[in-house]
């Protein structure tokens, strides 16, 4: 198999500077693209001294179009608004496109599934082999544990990250909701303040930290009156995501159109 062809969108963030590190550190896959918006302050410098891992020859450039036209696969931990956009140019392109983008409104990445049809996307809110593991302890742990074991999500992250509860902890909740065979949107609380009255049983409650320089921490909390369960992952360092985002685009590469996410590149669906 040749190399595959990247293109990372946002490059010259914070995610977008670790993609092209773990694409250069990849074996099978090479920077193509860089991309950034119109205006950015970034456009032509060269995208690996952007990452510091060197001069590629990949100057940041905002022709998404024909970054996509010539490459194999996108990278993208951008924002909604801007990922359904960039699946429109996948699914024109027929290639792959690894989405770790957050903070999706509900039903605002319904879009995807048509781009699907045409385009190979991957869409998780963590690339992460052990929160993808970890996902699937909460839920069978979930299914284990009958409902007298409430079920909290607790996470915090860096003071400067936007969307609450994350993507992550979002994930971890649909996996307890799928273990009780219950509808997370409809067992779902997001904030307690005041007088809440007694806990509901059956919810699955949600916590939100945020300070400093997290990168992130996720717990899940299966506590009953006798007993305490608690199932954690913590994040040492950023590069993580950006190395398990390049996994996924090598698993789809060969793979048909379709949507998937981590669990499928890691083998670990139903």
């Amino acid at each position: 198999m040749s190399e595959m062809r990247l293109v990372v969108v946002g490059a010259a963030g914070r995610m977008g500077r670790a993609l092209v590190r773990a694409v250069t550190e990849s074996s099978g896959a090479r920077v193509s693209a860089a991309i950034e918006r119109e205006g950015s302050e970034f456009l032509g410098k060269d995208a690996g001294e952007l990452a510091g891992c060197g001069e590629l020859g990949v100057p940041v450039t905002s022709d998404a179009l024909t970054a996509f036209a010539a490459a194999d696969g996108v990278l993208d931990f951008t924002a909604p608004k801007a990922s359904l956009w960039f699946a429109e140019l996948a699914a024109q392109a027929r290639i792959v496109h690894v989405i770790g983008t957050t903070g999706w409104a509900q039903g605002e990445d319904e879009p995807l599934l048509a781009a699907a049809r045409h385009a190979r996307i991957v869409k998780s809110g963590n690339m992460s082999l052990g929160v993808n593991l970890l996902a699937a302890l909460v839920k069978q742990a979930a299914k284990a544990l009958d409902a007298d074991f409430d079920i909290e999500v607790l996470e915090m992250h860096h003071k400067h990250k936007v969307d609450a509860p994350s993507g992550t902890a979002l994930m971890l909740g649909e996996a307890a909701a799928k273990g009780r065979g219950i509808s997370l949107e409809e067992h779902s609380v997001r904030a307690r303040d005041g007088i809440t009255g007694a806990r509901t049983q059956g919810d699955i409650g949600f916590a939100t930290l945020r300070g400093g320089s997290v990168i992130g921490e996720h717990s899940v909390i299966f506590a009953s009156d006798s007993e305490r369960l608690t199932l954690s992952h913590h994040a040492e360092d950023r590069q993580l995501f950006a190395k398990g985002a390049v996994k996924a685009a090598l698993w789809a590469f060969e793979k048909k159109p379709g949507f998937y996410s981590m669990a499928d590149v890691l083998g670990l669906s139903d």
